[in-house]
Formats: C-alpha cells, structure tokens, sequence
C-alpha cells in the first residue's frame, strides 16, 4: 500500500532482515517502530512489531526473578555458508536423513514427534560446511508454536516426504499452508536454478510498505525413502499432483542413494562462492574458506573477517577473477568462487 515510507525505515528494514544475533534483531524492530509511517493503514504492523520487540526483551532478559531455569532455545545461531531448516511429516525418516548427512546424535524412532527441539548439524561439500537444522514434524492436528521463530535464521529449508506413504501430497499442502498462515512461505525459486516460479520476491516501490515478517525460504523437495517405492517417475508425478516445480531429489538413508547429491544442490541452488585470505608474503589460508555469495563484493568478505575491517579497508589484491593475479581492486569489486584475496587497510 502508498505510505510514502521514508528512507529511514528501509534501511532499518533491510537491517532487521539481515540481522542474525538476537540484540541486534531487537535494536532493528525498535528502529522499525521509531521511524515507520504513523497512520491507520500500518497500524497492524505497528502492533506485530510492537508484540515482537517485547517477545524478544523477555528472551534476552531471561527468566524473571523467582522464576525457575531457562528454558530451551529454540533458535539455532547460524555457522557455515548456509543454514537449511528441514520440515517435514511425522516417521518421513527426517531424523535418520539429518543424522546419516551430518553424524548428528538426533533421536531416531519408529514412532512420531521423536524430535522435540532444533537439533543442529554440519553437513560437508568439498570445504564449504552446510548447517543443516533438523525440527519437529508438521502435522495437521499439530506445529510447534515455536516453529516459525526457530526458521527466521534459515537461507532455505528441505521439505522432506516419505515418497512410499500415500498421502505425501497431503502433509506436503498441510506443511505449507501451516507455515504460510505463520508468514513462513515454503517457495519454489533458487537463485542458482533457472526453473521455479519468482513471484514471491519483496519487490518494493519507493512509496509502498510491504511486511517484513514474511520469510521466503527456497525450498528443496526431498523424496526419501526411495527405496521402498520403485517407481522412478513418483517424484514427477507428485510434482504434477501439488503443482509445484521443488528442485526434487530422491533419497534413501537406508542405501544411501541420492545423499551424495544434496551438498553439490545446496552449493549451487544458494550460488554461495568461496574466497581465501592471505597476507602479504604468505600463503593463502587453504583450509577455511570465507563464503559469501554470487553478487557479493570484497567489502562483504572484508565484513566476514573483521565487523570494522569493512569501513578501513583502503583497496585488495586479488588473485583468481582478477585480469591478472595480484590485481589492485576496490571495495566494490565482485568475488567469484575460488578467489584469493589480500585486504589492505588505511
């Protein structure tokens, strides 16, 4: 809707969707209610942030005095190049997935709602780590009340199915309108791939007030439990029957198949790209690439290395993308996979 929104609150906005540590989501929402347009048309939003900035004032603060122990987290701090949430039905072997992918400890049983908390895991592609966050079923009786705080943090999310239980196309339409109706959009678009639809994307006039809330997470449909199904065209006909385009995988954590593919998937669909430091004189730091992604510049990557490096940095040399190794560029100069770069500070 027109509310000639100012310059203050989009960029107050913008912080608010970036942000990842609790403290600084807090400072951002406080921003948003300072600066938003003031009349009837926002007064909803007005209200969301008012409730989320007190939600988050009694989470930092912690239990009141006389109170018992805090209870559990339910928000996983981000590490890797990405953090993935995996949602899913109850017994669609999500759990098994999680921890043949990552060697997690998650709970495994024959029986529903095993899992009760966010169980964070490392998955590895070549160097590059995957945070791979396994949470509790989605049902149409019940989801955790938590559940859409627990995915704010996430670049993307694996839905994962039981491709041998009849009524996959069912928890699938269940699973996503739960989570829309908590503004949890479950979509079809990745950056890296050409195909899913990209209707869902915050486009926003200079004088339009869209609701910062709403989370869009590219999602990846996983068939598991492939090898109890020995159709190889189920994925496609499923796809057909929700009409929807997933980028689909079909898995068994039972053989194994189709696992191998999930890191190269997840590297490509999030378009993440890998550059090595290096000091002058040294050798670059082989080992533990920073990741950033396509689009991204050496003032991100500077950011990554040190918070205030970013506002210091004088120029870098680059080898890799560069028109020559050893390049001098800018801030503003794009990284691509593979780059080795040196910051040089005032």
């Amino acid at each position: 809707m027109p509310t000639n929104v100012t310059a203050e609150y989009k960029k107050a906005e913008q912080a608010f969707r970036q942000a990842q540590e609790p403290r600084e989501r807090l400072a951002c929402l406080k921003e948003m209610l300072r600066t938003i347009p003031k009349h009837k048309g926002t007064e909803h939003l007005q209200a969301d942030i008012k409730t989320r900035i007190k939600q988050l004032t009694e989470e930092l603060a912690g239990p009141k005095k006389g109170a018992g122990r805090k209870g559990p987290s339910y928000t996983v701090r981000p590490e890797g190049a990405a953090q993935i949430a995996l949602v899913g039905p109850p017994n669609a072997g999500k759990s098994s997935l999680h921890a043949r992918l990552t060697g997690s400890h998650t709970e495994v049983g024959p029986y529903p709602f095993s899992t009760k908390l966010p169980v964070p895991g490392m998955l590895a592609f070549e160097d590059v780590l995957f945070q791979l966050v396994d949470l509790p079923p989605v049902s149409t009786d019940f989801m955790e009340p938590w559940m859409a705080n627990a995915v704010q943090t996430a670049d993307a999310a694996m839905l994962i199915i039981d491709i041998s239980d009849p009524d996959c196309v069912e928890h699938v339409q269940t699973i996503r309108q739960r989570l829309a109706a908590r503004k949890v959009i479950l979509a079809e678009h990745w950056p890296g791939f050409l195909s899913g639809a990209n209707d869902l994307g915050d486009t926003q006039s200079d004088d339009e007030l869209t609701d910062p809330f709403r989370l869009i997470l590219p999602t990846m449909l996983i068939a598991n439990k492939c090898d109890l199904n020995s159709d190889p065209d189920e994925v496609k006909v499923l796809e057909e029957l929700l009409d929807v385009r997933f980028p689909a995988l079909a898995t068994s954590t039972e053989t194994g198949a189709g696992l191998d593919n999930i890191g190269a998937l997840l590297f490509e669909g999030l378009q993440i790209v890998r550059v090595y430091t290096k000091a002058p004189g040294k050798d670059p730091d082989a080992d533990r690439p920073f990741t950033v992604c396509r689009g991204d510049t050496v003032r991100d990557v500077a950011r990554l290395v040190h918070k205030e490096l970013a506002d210091t940095l004088k120029f870098a040399r680059i080898w890799g993308s560069g028109q020559f190794n050893g390049q001098q560029v800018g801030s503003d100069h794009l990284v691509a996979d593979r780059d080795v770069i040196e910051l040089h500070t005032k």
